[in-house]
């Protein structure tokens, strides 16, 4: 290597713009389109798996779970899950389901509880327009 002189060195050529180039769009998916489709599925699927496995909680119930201090914890959710199942083979509609923590009221065609009574307080209580009851 001579001084002055760069030798075997490959140098791309960066000056050069590349033509301007036409590009199909036809098949494009417009981003707005597929995404309120996608949205779509998403809240279908959502809402099956709602209603095949998840327990809705009616704004009273949350209000009474609330107030009388309740906690809706994994042992006492699958409670009621299964109690629901047993009760939807039965024919149940209005259920009265008691667990060791407390009483809910359900609205079983719906995955719905509907209200929320503490242990405590069962024995002051009147349950009236059930049609079974379940204690698990």
């Amino acid at each position: 290597m001579t001084k002055g002189n760069i030798n075997n060195i490959l140098i791309p050529n960066v000056s050069k713009i590349p033509s301007n180039k036409k590009v199909n769009v036809d098949n494009r998916i417009d981003g707005a389109k597929s995404g309120e489709e996608f949205k779509a599925l998403l809240q279908d699927q959502v809402t099956q798996t709602k209603k095949e496995h998840g327990i809705h909680l009616s704004t009273h119930a949350a209000k009474r779970l609330h107030e009388r201090n309740l906690t809706m914890d994994s042992d006492e959710f699958f409670k009621l899950k299964d109690a629901m199942v047993k009760l939807k083979d039965k024919g149940g509609q209005d259920s009265l389901v008691i667990t060791d923590k407390a009483a809910y009221i359900v609205d079983v065609p719906n995955n719905k509880i509907v209200t929320a009574i503490d242990k405590g307080s069962i024995l002051d209580n009147v349950f009236t327009k059930i049609d079974s009851t379940v204690i698990v």
